[in-house]
């Protein structure tokens, strides 16, 4: 049989090659082309200061077997398959193995972080397996496969100079400071619709019991042709993605596509499912929707309308900038709204104003890229109630306020 279980229990491996680490609203940000194209001809792996190439960076902790010389023959990302409410069932990956046309499938670990007010997908592998459904450039990237089996992180190239990685080479999986943090090995195309791909030994880290997801190729047939059968297989609890329509035309709006946001707001979250309804806009399952979304009245701003879980923190604040005589720096003809189901303009990313997690405040004074005029005391409270301010991002978003991690008001 030719699935793989990307995320069976794995163990450290025996020898691990070490080095040193290397050192919302309209005016969004420049955004990567949809098509996951990169900005550079090569994938590349971080390299030395003299210019060569680095040995692998292990994690120790989070290493698994290396993946060994690539397998061949490579392999096609056509079809994705995740389950938004648990594990992909082994009887179910094993039928779709069979189904003509169709010459390899591996499962995989599919969830999603939010960083700077963008949700990013990361896919959980062995990366023996997934990097056969890679462009061949990335598949034949040695070192790209030996760093994410050491412990490390591969990031589509078309986000380089997108993430905000620190100066030792990290990137933070969330928002909250508790959310781990890995160390970036590689930038190279992923499959579409990936962004970042850690090793299975990530997994439980990031809230995963098991593979949720089936990547399928078909060398011999075309997703066209499998969508019907594949579905059948599946019914209509889990979504099939046409990933030859996501790399040219973005999601598939005919598809109820899902988000299972992990990391310190994960159950403020749960699993968001939605479709894409055009122009940008989405429209969230109704269900999702009644549960997690309400209208409360709060501090300056009066009638809002957001998550639930937001309103205790977000009431402390303003009631604390109230009482702290700040009340006129916040300006409620300027607020420019939480709740808003759509993506960030010009892309199929979603933000956390979609999960009704942020707001954006005094808008006019605290445009993109800017230093912002919001003030300072303002920020701070803010900060202390368990909130991110954009201002502090590597692109400046002023205005925006997002919920980072869970607090309880004594």
């Amino acid at each position: 049989m030719r699935v793989r279980r990307a995320m069976a229990a794995v163990g450290c491996a025996a020898v691990v090659v070490l080095a040193s680490a290397c050192g919302s609203s309209p005016d969004e940000e420049p955004e990567a082309d949809p098509s996951g194209s990169a900005s550079s001809s090569e994938p590349t792996a971080p390299s030395s200061s003299d210019g060569g190439p680095t040995a692998p960076v292990a994690d120790p902790e989070h290493a698994v077997d290396p993946p060994g010389p690539v397998q061949t023959p490579l392999e096609q990302a056509d079809v994705l398959l995740v389950n938004p409410k648990g594990t992909i069932d082994s009887d179910l990956a094993r039928q779709v193995d069979r189904l003509k046309g169709v010459t390899a499938v591996t499962e995989l670990g599919i969830v999603q972080v939010s960083i700077e007010n963008k949700v990013y997908t990361v896919a959980v592998v062995d990366p023996a397996e997934y990097r056969r459904f890679t462009p061949a450039g990335s598949a034949t990237l040695q070192e790209q496969w030996e760093r994410v089996a050491g412990g490390e992180l591969a990031v589509s190239q078309a986000l380089k100079d997108r993430l905000p990685v620190d100066d030792e080479g990290y990137l933070r999986l969330g928002s909250g400071e508790d959310d781990p943090r890995v160390h970036v090995g590689a930038w190279a195309p992923q499959v579409p619709t990936v962004d970042l791909v850690v090793n299975a030994a990530w997994g439980e880290e990031l809230g995963l019991t098991g593979p949720n997801a089936l990547l399928v190729s078909a060398r011999n047939s075309t997703p066209q042709v499998l969508a019907k059968p594949i579905k059948a297989l599946v019914g209509g609890a889990i979504p099939v993605q046409n990933l030859d329509i996501a790399s040219r035309r973005g999601l598939d709006p005919g598809v109820f596509q899902s988000a299972v946001v992990v990391g310190t707001l994960s159950d403020a979250i749960g699993v968001y499912r939605y479709r894409v309804v055009g122009g940008g806009r989405i429209a969230p399952d109704a269900g999702w929707v009644k549960l997690h979304i309400t209208t409360e009245t709060v501090p300056i701003l009066g009638s809002v309308t957001c998550n639930r879980a937001i309103f205790p923190q977000l009431k402390a604040a303003l009631a604390e900038v109230v009482t702290r005589g700040l009340a006129k720096e916040i300006h409620p003809g300027e607020y420019a709204g939480c709740y808003y189901p759509r993506f960030i303009a010009g892309t199929t990313q979603l933000s956390n104003h979609a999960f009704g997690l942020a707001l954006d405040l005094n808008l006019p004074g605290n445009q993109r890229g800017t230093v912002g005029q919001m003030n300072r005391e303002v920020v701070a409270i803010f900060k202390q109630w368990g909130f991110g301010w954009g201002g502090d991002w590597r692109y400046t978003d002023p205005m925006h306020f997002e919920l980072r991690e869970i607090r309880h008001p004594g």
